[in-house]
């Protein structure tokens, strides 16, 4: 059976928050021709940054999440504005979070976080030679703090499980498949 895209019949807003909102779907199958609802989760695109400083080491950030109400080891990362590019997201969040800038930017990869219900996309980018220019300055609700390590380092985090942000993970993998640069360890 070749699979095709089902026809959207109506639509309607159900939830509004800062971040996201959720909308239900009626659609109709390509197949049956029967008609079911969906709810979708409208979320704007979101960035992670993979920081390198100029000594090779990682920038990590360390903050209370609410979801899991935990203390997480993550990479820096965050929404893209309405408007904004993706690559002046990670700039910017870099900066707001860490303080540290870099020149050497490029997107590694991209992934949807779960297209079975959500409409954005997450970006991740390589930031080589980072270096501290600045304070940081995290949005009012936010208290980060910014904690540097070998990149060999990460493995053991994983392992350990003291980085096991899904998101952050599927960011090491498009490092590890970035042909570009050698890691220690793999």
């Amino acid at each position: 059976m070749q699979v095709t895209n089902w026809q959207k019949i109506s639509s309607q807003p159900q939830y509004q928050c800062d971040i996201f909102s959720i909308r239900k779907d009626r659609s109709r199958s390509p197949s049956s021709g029967r008609e079911h609802d969906f709810e979708v989760l409208e979320s704007c695109d979101w960035i992670n940054i993979i920081a390198l400083t100029e000594q090779g080491d990682l920038v990590l950030i360390r903050q209370y999440r609410h979801g899991t109400e935990e203390i997480t080891t993550e990479i820096p990362g965050g929404m893209v504005e309405p408007g904004e590019e993706p690559l002046a997201a990670a700039k910017r969040e870099l900066a707001e979070e860490t303080g540290y800038q870099a020149d050497d930017w490029r997107q590694i990869g991209l992934v949807e976080p779960n297209p079975a219900f959500q409409n954005n996309t997450t970006y991740t980018f390589l930031a080589r030679d980072a270096c501290q220019t600045s304070p940081a300055q995290p949005d009012e609700n936010e208290e980060i703090e910014v904690v540097i390590r070998p990149l060999d380092e990460i493995w053991s985090l994983i392992d350990r499980g003291i980085v096991k942000h899904a998101l952050v993970l599927c960011a090491f993998f498009h490092l590890i498949r970035d042909r570009k640069l050698s890691l220690p360890g793999v």
